[in-house]
């Protein structure tokens, strides 16, 4: 158990010991000139890793998808996503404002489209419509409760994609999870896509950093985007290299992220008042909801943080993630804390 269990959520882990040591022993040099070669390595070995040509380190996961979604589109273009989507209600309206594109959102059940429907909301050709572009899925789906994306559906998305001249790219912000939870490739999950972005600091404790993966092409192109984004560093191999520790020996472990995820979940269930589905609970995110009692929000997070517990409430629901920094003891504590709140 640590001092405080804090399930805000898995970007508010520490770098491990090996991180540290491998941030003091990294060969360094500058990026924006490209011979960094820390970062160099990391790109490539992300590629490699996801089946894709080339990497591009970026500092977050909103820039890699912004990034990426700007490759794909023109002013005026739309992208189709999951109405609940992290590029659509959690990157500050970016879309509109870099690439000057619009969203045409489906609704889907824990964060998965139906492929006909998709394929319904794929503009006409004709004058007064805005051009679909690109067709994005995020995998795991975090508003959904880190639900995955089924390969299937992925692949049908594809078809999809294909058959109207569409992009495709990945938010897979969390796809390590994915991947842990099924067994299946990454790089079957990334085959179909035109590219994916991947995050570092989610799960995997890197303190900073996420990599957009895709053609050769692209990357480049992408290089120019991120420098006018102010996305170019230079000494950034201290920062790539956590995420090389992360890549090579943090993905596993996340297994024990959902075993404690699921107790969680289970655990909550049973509380008086508790409103959660436990079949979205899939990964490491755990969402419930209290009805009736929303107004008790503030005073709860006060009790919470008397009882060294720190969750996330969002409008109308509470969010737990589980991560490398919290363990089954920090997951008793948080069960005892919410069993003294609502009993």
């Amino acid at each position: 158990m640590h001092e405080i269990s804090d399930f805000r959520s898995d970007t508010v882990t520490r770098p491990t010991p090996e991180m540290r040591e491998a941030m003091a022993r990294a060969p360094l040099g500058d990026d924006v000139l490209g011979d960094d070669p820390t970062v160099n390595e990391l790109e490539a070995e992300t590629a490699a890793l996801l089946g894709k040509e080339a990497g591009l380190f970026v500092p977050s996961g909103t820039m890699g998808n912004q990034i990426a979604l700007a490759l794909h589109t023109q002013p005026g273009q739309e992208v189709i996503c999951e109405f609940g989507a992290h590029t659509y209600n959690n990157e500050s309206g970016a879309l509109a404002r870099i690439a000057g594109a619009q969203v045409r959102p489906v609704h889907g059940k824990l964060g998965v489209m139906e492929p006909g429907e998709v394929e319904r909301m794929v503009r006409p050709s004709n004058i007064h419509n805005p051009r679909t572009a690109v067709i994005t899925v995020e995998n795991t789906h975090n508003a959904a409760g880190g639900t995955i994306v089924p390969i299937e559906n992925i692949r049908a998305l594809a078809a999809t994609a294909r058959k109207h001249g569409l992009k495709y790219h990945m938010d897979g912000a969390r796809l390590w999870n994915a991947h842990v939870a099924t067994g299946v490739a990454l790089k079957d999950w990334c085959a179909p896509f035109d590219t994916i972005s991947v995050c570092l600091s989610k799960g995997l404790c890197a303190p900073v950093g996420s990599v957009v993966a895709g053609s050769r092409a692209d990357m480049e192109r992408g290089r120019y985007l991120r420098k006018q984004l102010g996305g170019g560093m230079r000494q950034a191999g201290l920062l790539a290299a956590c995420g090389l520790v992360g890549i090579r020996s943090l993905i596993p472990r996340l297994q024990q992220d959902h075993v404690n995820a699921r107790k969680l979940a289970q655990g909550l269930a049973r509380l008086p008042g508790v409103q959660l589905d436990l079949s979205s609970v899939q990964t490491n995110i755990v969402y419930f909801a209290v009805p009736g009692r929303e107004a008790q929000f503030d005073e709860w997070m006060k009790r919470l943080e008397q009882q060294r517990v720190k969750a996330l409430y969002l409008g109308n629901r509470w969010r737990l993630v589980t991560h490398h920094d919290v363990d089954e003891e920090d997951v008793q504590r948080a069960l005892a804390a919410w069993a003294q709140i609502l009993g």
